[in-house]
């Protein structure tokens, strides 16, 4: 992976597609290929569609049912028998526990995959009882699609792919966040606000301006700086946004999913915000926007480049295609295939045209690192935003339940990534839990300051998306109101962590990296942004061992020293650095602790 990125960095041209014989094309578009789906059936738990030996809608095979993932197939549902029903309530139970809340079940499909189909009285039949079953575990059932199934038979056979939604009892509703990543004007902050404010766009950029958070964004037109919107959507899938809902509560109270937006900057001057973004803020996915008149240009490239370095899954939006004739529009499509089938990406395409395309995508998407899923949308016209919305509706988590479970019965760790003085509520912090759980009241520890103390605190009010929230779970966002506690002593980088975990901070550090693009050679004394999840400090190559400098795409172990002050980090955390051209990324391998977590002792009481 880090070789193959490596020589995506190194060239900005793009190489030329792979044999033809490797991706079956159509209308312009590579589709999945054999051999592609069959190395990664194990890992897709059941999502993949073979495709079909024949120009069809409908998929002769889906791989066999998976024990694990939240995809059940049914043959049939006609009139269980009461020992039969509640067994079948119990598979469901465990089919949404293991999709955090979220199931898919197909019907008229054999455990082996064979698409069977069902008459429309089976079919009716088991529908109902698989209303009944959703009905005795307080779920919402909501049918994705109906297929035909093509066989010689008297009567047409069909299959039904339904989802099943049920929030945990624990938790308020199910939350996904995406990072929004493409070029200045391609048309991110559009698409946004038009997807969460439900109007369409004037063509000059009115649907934006709700985006912005500073005059000097809404004076150029650009983003600057990271803001989140909140797209939800009901139990029966349908869209909760601004258009009928006032306040960020309203959407919340309504929305049992809800997909958290960061708009990140296009332009080149604010990359490090950008990168901050990635990797700070944990996101589950990427949209890279395209603009249709212009293709890959600018910091696509990079942006593209940081999210598969990140190993952050992607998918492509081409927008603006209301001022393109189709065969310019076509044109980008082709352009985008060429990059994504590149070397240095090795992804597999996937336009999206129809309902039935959005519904695929958003189950292979998932579970399939090779799979690129790409829209072509207008936020003017509204061209296939619906499909954008059906493909967010769909999209599951990425963790299962059994690793939220383990995070979150680890000790806590919550991420600064903001800092505000809110009037009438004191300081406030925002950022993401790593790790455990918090509470209101929760007594922890923030740190490390530059003389490497940690300073006591108790967490007061919390809110997740401008609501209010009393327990945060691992891999949740939130703001967190600290009271009246000095925000002088505050800086983004820091964690607030439990008392009982000890935490060590350094000065010093080593990282296995790969070299993803430099100019010349890269060799000890060289100064680098170094960002590590919330850390973004300048670091100082202290040591490059076995060599004494690295070419693009070579591998090392280096030693880096940061300039201004200690930071908390851990074995294995991702690495990513930056100057100028100068891009590498790796992993921690070793700390040069300088110490154990201590109260400074000028805070000896909880503030």
């Amino acid at each position: 992976m880090d070789a193959m990125v490596s020589g995506f960095f190194a060239s900005e041209n793009g190489h030329d597609c792979g044999s033809s014989s490797d991706v079956k094309s159509g209308n312009g578009c590579g589709f999945i290929p054999r051999r592609a789906s069959a190395k990664n059936k194990k890992k897709s738990s059941g999502r993949h569609f073979k495709p079909s030996s024949k120009p069809s809608n409908n998929t002769p095979f889906l791989p066999p049912e998976a024990e694990e993932g939240n995809i059940e197939y049914k043959l049939k549902l006609v009139d269980p028998t009461q020992s039969r029903f509640e067994h079948l309530v119990t598979q469901m139970k465990w089919r949404l526990q293991e999709g955090r809340g979220e199931a898919v079940y197909q019907i008229g499909v054999e455990d082996t995959g064979m698409l069977v189909g069902l008459s429309e009285e089976d079919m009716k039949a088991s529908l109902t009882t698989l209303h009944k079953m959703a009905e005795k575990v307080g779920a919402d059932m909501t049918i994705l699609r109906h297929s035909e199934v093509d066989y010689d038979s008297d009567r047409p056979l069909t299959i039904a792919e339904v989802l099943i939604r049920k929030v945990p009892d624990d938790q308020q509703f199910l939350d996904l966040r995406v990072a929004v990543l493409g070029n200045v004007d391609s048309g991110k902050s559009t698409l946004l606000g038009v997807l969460t404010q439900g109007e369409l766009d004037n063509g000059r950029g009115r649907a934006r301006l709700n985006l912005f958070r500073h005059l000097h964004e809404i004076q150029s037109g650009r983003t600057s700086s990271i803001s989140f919107e909140i797209l939800g959507f009901n139990r029966k899938g349908e869209v909760v946004n601004y258009s009928e809902s006032r306040t960020a509560e309203e959407i919340c109270e309504s929305a049992s999913k809800m997909i958290t937006f960061m708009d990140l900057a296009g332009h080149h001057k604010y990359l490090k915000t950008t990168i901050f973004g990635l990797t700070s803020y944990c996101p589950d996915f990427a949209m890279l926007v395209v603009s249709a008149n212009t293709g890959i240009v600018g910091t696509t490239w990079e942006h593209l480049g940081f999210a598969m370095a990140l190993k952050v899954p992607i998918f492509i939006v081409i927008s603006k295609v209301d001022l393109c004739a189709r065969g310019a529009v076509e044109r980008t499509v082709r352009q985008l295939e060429r990059v994504l089938k590149q070397p240095g990406c090795n992804k597999v395409p996937m336009l999206i045209s129809n309902t039935d395309d959005a519904v695929m995508a958003a189950q292979q998407f998932a579970q399939s690192p090779n799979i690129t899923p790409v829209f072509t949308v207008s936020s003017v016209s509204g061209e296939n935003l619906d499909l954008l919305k059906v493909f967010f509706n769909i999209i599951p988590p990425l963790s299962n339940s059994k690793e939220q479970e383990e995070l979150m019965q680890q000790l806590t760790e919550f991420q600064v990534d903001e800092i505000y003085t809110v009037p009438e509520v004191g300081t406030v912090v925002g950022g993401t839990l790593y790790s455990g759980i918090c509470r209101e009241g929760d007594c922890l520890v923030v740190g490390p300051t530059d003389s490497g103390c940690f300073h006591k605190l108790t967490v007061g009010s919390i809110q997740r998306n401008r609501s209010a929230c009393r327990v945060l779970r691992a891999g949740q966002a939130a703001t967190l109101a600290l009271g009246h506690f000095d925000r002088t002593l505050l800086r983004k980088g820091m964690v607030m962590v439990s008392p009982e975990m000890n935490p060590t901070i350094c000065w010093m550090f080593e990282a296995e990296i790969v070299l993803l693009f430099h100019s010349k050679t890269f060799r000890k004394g060289f100064q680098v942004t170094v960002h590590i999840r919330n850390v973004r400090q300048t670091a100082t190559v202290e040591a490059i061992y076995g060599t004494e400098e690295l070419r693009t795409g070579e591998k090392a172990v280096v030693q880096f020293k940061f300039i201004k002050h200690p930071e908390y980090l851990k074995v294995g955390a991702k690495v990513l650095f930056r100057e100028g051209v100068t891009k590498g990324i790796g992993h921690v391998t070793k700390l040069a602790s300088i110490t154990q977590y201590h109260p400074d002792p000028c805070q000896d009481e909880d503030v």
